[in-house]
């Protein structure tokens, strides 16, 4: 993988620019699309190919355009251009945001690739262009899946989408390229200030609001964890009352690429996971024993699952939305 200037007139239009070789088949939307909290997610914006992200760095906000551009298989290559008083750390942190260091040599190893199910490795023929993303920002991460627990993803992303718009700021300028209300998640600071009666306001209950706040408390130790290895970060991140296997695999999937970390306590993965390799429903002890040959890859595996298009049978009940804005 090489880093190049982006061409001159796209370097021009901005306070900052580069031009990134996977090396590979490459899928921009694909690789990013775990870091969306939805399509209104308010920090991004996806405009026909090229996507949008507004964060914020150590050393300031920025803008970020990024452009799938060349062929998907011969020399694919992404376009970035970044504004804002964060754009030269946000260039920075660009490529392994976009899966420069997830390396899936392991994976694709022919003995160990003939362990996989027909499904996953039909699944990852396909797939050659996916990367898993390592955002290395933990709060903006940790914030949204928090809100997601134990409700549905309707629930959480329109709470997040009200406090983004209740809260965030405005990212910086990029001129008329820029799409309207692109915005930045509030700073740890900012989400503090976040009283009582907006995250009632919000739909989010007292449990989940309180578990937000004793995080943020952390908010200094808890961004020093994308430094450390996934699994020690994880660890560390269930120290915070409030914050379990599920949040902190699910974090640190985005924030690290993990390959191997699994999301237990997922309303809906171990079902998902034992129809597909078995037939049959299982929890969450039986997930990881049908993943345990693979691992070190068992979210890959995951992934692959998902990417074959497999549907498992529905049975019984659907969780409903609750509304905790009328109690």
């Amino acid at each position: 993988m090489t880093i190049a200037e982006a061409p001159a007139r796209l370097a021009a239009a901005a306070d900052a620019s580069l031009r990134w070789y996977p090396g590979g088949p490459y899928d921009l939307a694909r690789t990013l699309g775990p870091l969306l909290r939805g399509n209104s997610d308010p920090s991004f914006s996806v405009q026909g190919s090229a996507i949008w992200h507004a964060f914020t760095t150590g050393e300031g906000p920025a803008t970020v355009r990024l452009t799938p551009a060349g062929s998907s298989e011969l020399e694919p290559r992404v376009d970035v251009q970044a504004w804002g008083p964060g754009s030269a750390a946000a260039i920075g942190s660009v490529p392994r945001l976009l899966g420069a260091e997830d390396d899936w040599q392991g994976f694709d190893e022919p003995a160990f690739h003939a362990t996989l199910p027909r499904m996953v490795q039909d699944a990852r023929r396909r797939s050659l262009a996916l990367r898993l993303p390592s955002s290395g920002r933990i709060l903006d991460q940790l914030v949204p899946i928090i809100l997601e627990q134990k409700v549905t993803v309707i629930e959480a992303r329109r709470a997040y989408r009200y406090l983004l718009h209740r809260y965030g700021s405005h990212a910086p300028q990029a001129g008329s390229l820029a799409p309207a209300g692109l915005l930045l998640a509030p700073t740890a600071a900012r989400w503090l200030q976040v009283p009582s009666w907006e995250w009632h306001r919000a739909g989010v209950g007292p449990q989940r609001s309180a578990t937000v706040m004793r995080a943020l408390r952390s908010a200094v130790a808890l961004e020093r964890l994308a430094a450390l290895p996934a699994l020690e970060a994880a660890a560390k991140m269930q120290t915070i009352p409030g914050i379990g296997i599920w949040t902190a695999a699910e974090v640190v999937q985005r924030t690290h690429g993990c390959p191997d970390s699994i999301s237990v306590g997922d309303y809906h993965l171990a079902a998902y996971v034992g129809a597909a390799l078995t037939g049959q429903r299982t929890d969450d002890a039986g997930m990881l024993r049908l993943l345990a040959p693979w691992q070190g890859h068992r979210q890959r595996v995951v992934r692959m699952i998902q990417s074959s298009g497999f549907r498992k049978p529905t049975f019984g009940p659907r969780m409903t939305i609750q509304d905790h804005r009328r109690h």
